[in-house]
């Protein structure tokens, strides 16, 4: 599917500034240009076309409800961060962060199974030691919402501070912990 007519040739800022404007045009053309993009970054960290479907739509529909206020500078970083926040707020609302504790217990090994054992005990302890190497404030934030199963906003509550910064903070701390460690994953599944 091609963009609409005029607007196709448009660079993203030109197309934001006609959005900002009231432009359906200019969204129709941002639309097909990156409706891809933002289905396959929400997919790719559910895996459920129909969740990814909906943060898509949310996208866009906040996209255009928000248009006069938005100040974007970089369209697909700006995609990125927010699809990302999507995502995050989704896997909370679904239950979907699991404390340390219960992840463990749900995936302790068979006593005859000694190398899985071994690696688990491995992995505990290079999460341990991970997690204490991130900032202060990201690292409380963490435990706060992973390990004590505190929501964003409760957390927000708890350290006076925004619930975007919560949001921001812990999204930075997971992506550091899914660098590093490939096993973290399993936390999001």
């Amino acid at each position: 599917m091609g963009e609409s007519g005029a607007h196709k040739d448009w660079g993203d800022a030109a197309l934001l500034r006609a959005l900002k404007n009231g432009s359906m045009e200019a969204f129709n053309a941002l639309y097909q240009r990156y409706w891809q993009l933002v289905y396959n970054a929400a997919f790719k960290r559910l895996n459920d076309g129909d969740a990814a479907k909906d943060i898509t739509q949310d996208f866009f529909l906040q996209l255009w409800n928000r248009r006069a206020d938005l100040h974007i500078l970089h369209l697909p970083a700006y995609i990125h961060t927010s699809v990302r926040n999507r995502v995050l707020n989704a896997l909370e609302s679904q239950s979907r962060f699991l404390p340390v504790a219960d992840l463990l217990i749900e995936n302790t090994p068979a006593a005859d199974q000694a190398d899985s054992l071994a690696r688990r005990n491995e992995w505990l302890k290079s999460y341990h030691l991970l997690v204490d190497t991130l900032p202060p404030a990201r690292q409380e934030i963490f435990r706060l919402h992973i390990q004590d199963g505190a929501s964003t906003e409760e957390i927000a509550r708890q350290l006076n501070i925004s619930r975007k910064t919560v949001q921001n903070q812990l999204g930075k701390a997971l992506a550091r912990l899914r660098e590093t460690l490939g096993f973290f994953t399993g936390f999001l599944s």
